[in-house]
């Protein structure tokens, strides 16, 4: 999986993109492995122009690190009013660059080890990620591209974790693996973004129309777009999920 998975320009955010994967000393960032009391991932973030409205956890795809959807920031939300914070996957595999957050023994059904594993991982970044920034789950947005967005669907409708504000998935799938179930009874009217491209040859866009068929006949908000792109993110789908982000995280009162 190439850095910077998204397709085009927008405008000005063109160089928070690009600046993101050439220059990532621009980018606040945060190692937690030596503290007892936090988790041991990762992660970088752009802070919020003034006080955080809400809270956009964006998890990268297969190969990457935390500096490749980090450019996505000021493209999801230009008047920066988002806390964002990005997470690097803690698992590295011989012969396979960058990192990774589970095991892919077939497309659409992670290896339950190594998906419990990240998945423990991240839902304990996300408890302390909540309680450092003091932003509720309520305000918040999971997000990713690829394997990103499986995590971004796990930690959002697993019924052991808290509700967020909404999913946002760029080219994933609802994963299939042993121990996992989404708890759709529970996130009744949970809005969820999802993007694919028609012409994806890694994640098949049949991923994305059976996950908004699952989530809608759950009783989900899902807002849907599908274009003839390959895997990757494509500007028009970048700019009609700053939209929903805008809309799903309002401005509070």
């Amino acid at each position: 999986m190439s850095a910077c998975p998204i397709l085009g320009r927008l405008g000005a955010c063109a160089e928070a993109r690009l600046g993101a994967c050439t220059q990532p000393n621009r980018w606040i960032g945060g190692l937690l492995r030596h503290h007892a009391n936090v988790s041991s991932l990762i992660f970088s973030e752009r802070p919020a122009a003034g006080e955080a409205r809400g809270l956009l956890v964006l998890h990268h795809g297969r190969g990457a690190n935390e500096l490749d959807l980090l450019g996505l920031a000021d493209v999801l939300d230009p008047e920066r009013a988002l806390h964002v914070v990005a997470p690097r996957a803690p698992l590295t595999l011989a012969g396979l660059g960058g990192y990774h957050w589970y095991v892919v023994p077939r497309v659409g059904h992670p290896d339950p080890e190594t998906f419990r594993t990240a998945y423990d991982a991240l839902g304990a970044f996300h408890d302390e990620l909540w309680e450092r920034t003091g932003i509720a789950p309520e305000r918040t947005v999971l997000g990713g591209f690829s394997m990103g967005s499986v995590m971004s669907y796990a930690l959002g409708l697993g019924g052991e974790r808290p509700r967020p504000a909404g999913i946002l998935a760029f080219s994933g799938f609802v994963p299939v693996v042993t121990g996992w179930e989404p708890d759709l009874a529970g996130r009744a009217g949970l809005r969820v973004f999802i993007a694919h491209g028609a012409g994806d040859q890694v994640i098949g866009v049949a991923f994305a129309r059976r996950a908004r068929e699952l989530l809608e006949s759950g009783g989900l908000e899902v807002e849907y777009h599908e274009t003839g792109g390959q895997h990757q993110i494509e500007a028009q789908n970048a700019a009609a999920a700053a939209e929903w982000l805008a809309g799903t995280i309002a401005p509070e009162g």
